[in-house]
């Protein structure tokens, strides 16, 4: 099978790195890709958010399955142009992904699906924030209503810092605070059926403690050693099962990765929002513990017959990852910087750690940030104190001008903690 992968971030060179890995793969591509990437798949340039051109390098290339990495080009509709050149694809159709897309129309479809999730409202003016906000009280939940690359959302305690991210967008969803640990769990579904995939977790804020501003994710872990066994199984129950139904019904079949960012409230689990995409950086671990060949997975979700497919298998080992972010993250990165040391990870670490690219190019012979979050250095273990300590180590070995990190990335879990 010749796969064609679009998207250029860390979790497409983990997509990519479990596709090379995969012995039914014959060729691998990705557009437009990054420099890590590129040791792994042949790089084309394409615009990612452009259909038509999406599907003639498919077309071009004759391949067997496109897997939209991405949420901006799946909310585009380019998952759809592909799959009008007759050319099987992986991500929701356009109108599907109006789950992530929209967090109003996901709290309608919730609604809808008998899903449990925060108590909301949806503003369209400052004086309607307001109301919500003081309904509600500290701390405060304001989320952009569309895509904003996973800074769109605000938790406060200050309530004008509430106010003003409200007025910064044209429409916002105020909610309820959900108190609990947090967990990521995705699923992979044809439409019909749902194969959920091992939880993980990830640390949003910039600093440790959980300090800091939010961010696209700096680091993250599975599996999760304190979460209760029936977690999955009753996700699948109550959150999974009932929106693919619900999207059925609506006409609108969701097929692709549905990720459910999830709450474990004194109350139960809620859900904080719907991806329709692969989440960035749980990809990372959870990728590096499955065993099953990824790219019949992917297809089988793509043509319909994940019904036919055979339980998944999982390593029983833990995975971390720690997100390398540039100078100045998450506000305007500085960028062109090299990075040295990735030679050393991979002949010193290799094969329990590993380095993938988010944000890197290649200038000449030199490997330069390109972004704000830059790699994801990756690690496995027998338990999350081993793959913590071998992720360190070879975060140690890299250096990047002004780039900072955290350092406390599953360290309560490795302890016995949420």
């Amino acid at each position: 099978m010749k796969v064609l992968v679009i998207g250029s971030g860390a979790r497409e060179h983990a997509l990519c790195r479990a596709l090379s890995l995969d012995p039914h793969v014959t060729a691998l591509h990705c557009a437009p890709g990054n420099a890590g990437i590129a040791q792994v798949a042949e790089l084309h340039p394409v615009d990612a958010l452009d259909g038509k051109a999406v599907a003639a390098l498919a077309e071009e290339l004759g391949a067997g399955l496109v897997v939209v990495g991405p949420e901006a080009p799946l909310v585009a509709g380019v998952a759809d142009a592909v799959r009008e050149a007759g050319i099987p694809c992986f991500g929701p159709s356009g109108q599907a992904a109006r789950l992530e897309g929209s967090k109003a129309f996901a709290k309608d479809v919730m609604a809808a699906a008998g899903v449990p999730t925060a108590r909301s409202y949806v503003c369209t003016t400052p004086e309607e924030a307001e109301t919500a906000l003081d309904a509600f009280g500290a701390p405060y939940v304001v989320k952009d209503d569309g895509l904003a690359a996973g800074k769109g959302v605000v938790v406060t305690d200050d309530l004008e810092a509430a106010k003003a991210h409200a007025a910064a967008c044209e429409r916002v969803v105020v909610e309820e605070f959900l108190d609990g640990p947090e967990v990521s769990l995705f699923a992979i579904t044809d439409g019909e059926t749902v194969l959920p995939l091992q939880p993980a977790q990830d640390f949003k804020r910039a600093r440790n403690g959980d300090e800091g501003p939010n961010t696209g994710g700096m680091g993250a872990y599975s599996p999760l050693p304190w979460a209760e066994p029936k977690l999955v199984d009753e996700v699948l129950a109550t959150v999974l099962q009932p929106t693919v139904d619900e999207m059925r019904r609506r006409g609108t079949p969701f097929s692709g990765l549905l990720y459910a960012g999830l709450a474990i409230t004194s109350r139960g689990v809620r859900v904080i929002e719907f991806n329709a995409r692969f989440g960035d950086p749980e990809t990372q671990v959870v990728l590096a513990r499955l065993k099953t060949p990824l790219a019949g997975v992917l297809l089988a979700a793509a043509d319909g017959t994940l019904a036919d497919l055979a339980p998944l298998r999982w390593s029983e080992d833990a995975a971390v990852t720690v997100v390398l972010a540039s100078h100045n993250y998450p506000g305007a990165p500085r960028t062109g910087d090299p990075i040295t040391g990735l030679d050393e990870v991979e002949a010193q670490d290799a094969p329990h750690a590993y380095v993938l690219h988010a944000g890197t190019r290649r200038d000449g012979d030199a490997v330069v940030s390109a972004g704000g979050r830059v790699l994801s250095v990756t690690a496995t273990g027998e338990d999350l104190t081993q793959a913590r300590d071998r992720a360190y180590t070879a975060v140690a070995r890299i250096h990047l001008d002004g780039a900072h990190h955290r350092t406390d990335i599953a360290l309560k879990a490795a302890s016995g903690e949420q």
